[in-house]
């Protein structure tokens, strides 16, 4: 009879409404929002399997101008930059809108050919160079070039262990994290 209270309060705690504050720390508590992602789907059953996707989004104009990008990123004018826009998913769930804006130089060949070929997140193909998250700016609610019903607004640098920056990110967060 214990064993099955204890399975019924916890699945009763796992549908109880998150907060945002609980989604915030969550994602406060990893340099990957990608890890991050994965471990709120998963605790909050939002997808069987957890499992988050990049769904590339439909070039478009960068929100950013190269100068400033090339300063996020420290990167000199005949240094290369990319910019991947995607939809961070669990499930059917629209997580996350990102612009991850990086140094193809600084990755592998194979990360950047998964970046350029599937749908993996940049935090999972560039998680073996063990980058730190430096965040810059934590907004709840929108900032642009975030879509209007975003909950919260992130912008941080990716910095590798020897303290070059990796990426710069802008992460729009939707309210599918913290609906039940």
């Amino acid at each position: 009879m214990a064993f099955s209270s204890a399975l019924i309060l916890l699945a009763a705690a796992a549908r109880e409404p998150a907060t945002l504050a609980d989604f915030e720390a969550k994602l406060s508590k990893n340099d990957s929002a990608t890890k991050a992602l994965g471990e709120w789907c998963e605790a909050r059953h939002l997808a069987d399997p957890a499992v988050i996707r990049a769904q590339l989004k439909a070039k478009g104009r960068s929100p950013l101008s190269p100068p400033t990008v090339r300063r996020m990123l420290t990167i000199n004018r005949g240094q290369a930059f990319a910019l991947r826009h995607v939809d961070l998913v669990c499930g059917t769930k629209v997580l996350s809108e990102a612009w991850n804006w990086y140094v193809p130089a600084r990755l592998t060949p194979e990360m950047n050919t998964a970046l350029a070929e599937t749908d993996v997140p940049f935090g999972k193909v560039a998680a073996p160079l063990k980058f730190r998250r430096a965040p810059l700016k934590t907004v709840r609610g929108r900032i642009a070039p975030c879509p209007a019903k975003t909950i919260s607004t992130h912008r941080a640098l990716l910095v590798l262990p020897d303290g070059n920056t990796l990426a710069y990110v802008i992460e729009c967060y939707t309210a599918a994290n913290i609906k039940p």
